[in-house]
C-alpha cells in the first residue's frame, strides 16, 4: 500500500512538472527603448494569462537587432519597418519576415537654427540616416514637400545620385539614424526618425517643419524567424499588440507622435 502511495505521489509530482514546462514559455524580444520597449510592457500582463513571460532585451542600434534575431539570441523584434528589414535581410542573406505592423513613427524634418522653411537658404546643411531604406524616406519626405526633386520617388531606396533637380543646392550629411538628434546644433536641420525625435524630447507633431503623413507605407513591425512565422507564442505576441489596449496607448502617450498601422 505504501509502495502503491508512493508511485502514485511520484506520478502526480511529474505531471505537475510536465504541465509546468509545456504551459509556460518564454519570449525574447528586443527593442529599442522607444515607444517600442514602452508598447512591450503594456502587453506583458495579456500575454502572462497565456503563459508566456515576456523579456525585452533593449539596443539603441538599427543593426545589432536582427543579427541577435538570426543568431537565435531572440525569438522577435521590434525596431524597424519593413522597407529597411528587406533591404537589411536581403543585403545579409538573413531568413527574417515581418509577423505583424504595429505603428508607425513619422520621419520628420527638425532644426535648432531655423524655424520655419523659409529661412531654407542655398547651400543649406541637412543631415539624413545613412542606412539606405531610412535615407531614400528623408529624401522622399523633402521631395514630397517641393524642396528637391526625385528620379523615381516611388524608390524607397533613393539615394542622392536620384535628385534630379536641388534649387537651393544644398547639402547632404548622412549620419547613423541614433546621431541624428545629436547634430542639430551642427547642421541647419536634421530628418530624424520618430522613435530618436521621441528619445531626444521631441515633438514630431509639434516641433517638425516637416512631417509624414498617416498614409506613410513605413509601418513599424514585429521581425522573426521566417520558420516562426507560425509559433503561437509569435502569433499572441502580435495580436496582442494589435490590441485595443495598445490602440489607446499609443494615442494617449504620445499624442500623434506615434500612430497605430493595424
Amino acid at each position: 500500500m505504501k509502495k502503491n502511495l508512493k508511485l502514485f505521489a511520484l506520478t502526480g509530482l511529474l505531471s505537475l512538472v510536465v504541465g509546468a514546462n509545456s504551459f509556460g514559455s518564454t519570449l525574447k524580444v528586443g527593442a529599442t527603448p522607444v515607444p517600442h520597449s514602452e508598447i512591450l510592457e503594456v502587453i506583458k500582463p495579456e500575454l502572462s494569462k497565456e503563459g508566456i513571460e515576456l523579456k525585452i532585451v533593449e539596443f539603441t542600434d538599427y543593426v545589432t537587432p536582427n543579427l541577435a534575431l538570426d543568431d537565435g539570441d531572440l525569438d522577435a523584434n521590434f525596431f524597424q519597418h519593413y522597407p529597411y528589414l528587406e533591404k537589411f535581410a536581403e543585403e545579409r542573406k538573413l531568413d527574417l519576415a515581418s509577423a505583424g505592423a504595429i505603428h508607425v513613427e513619422p520621419l520628420g524634418l527638425f532644426s535648432d537654427k531655423h524655424k520655419s522653411l523659409d529661412e531654407l537658404k542655398k547651400g543649406s546643411v541637412i543631415a539624413i540616416p545613412s542606412d539606405p531604406s531610412n535615407g531614400g524616406r528623408a529624401l522622399i519626405l523633402l521631395h514630397n514637400n517641393g524642396i528637391i526633386k526625385l528620379s523615381d520617388p516611388k524608390n524607397l531606396y533613393s539615394t542622392e545620385f536620384d535628385i534630379v533637380e536641388n534649387p537651393k543646392k544644398l547639402k547632404f550629411k548622412s549620419l547613423e539614424a541614433a546621431q541624428l538628434p545629436r547634430v542639430l546644433k551642427d547642421v541647419d536641420f536634421a530628418v530624424i526618425n520618430g522613435n530618436y525625435a521621441i528619445e531626444a524630447k521631441l515633438n514630431p507633431s509639434k516641433d517638425a517643419l516637416l512631417l509624414e503623413g498617416k498614409e506613410s507605407p513605413y509601418a513599424n513591425i514585429i521581425a522573426v524567424k521566417t520558420k516562426d512565422l507560425e509559433k503561437k507564442e509569435i502569433k499572441a505576441l502580435v495580436k496582442a499588440l494589435q490590441s485595443e489596449k495598445v490602440a489607446d496607448f499609443i494615442e494617449e502617450k504620445y499624442n500623434g507622435a506615434v500612430v497605430k498601422a493595424f
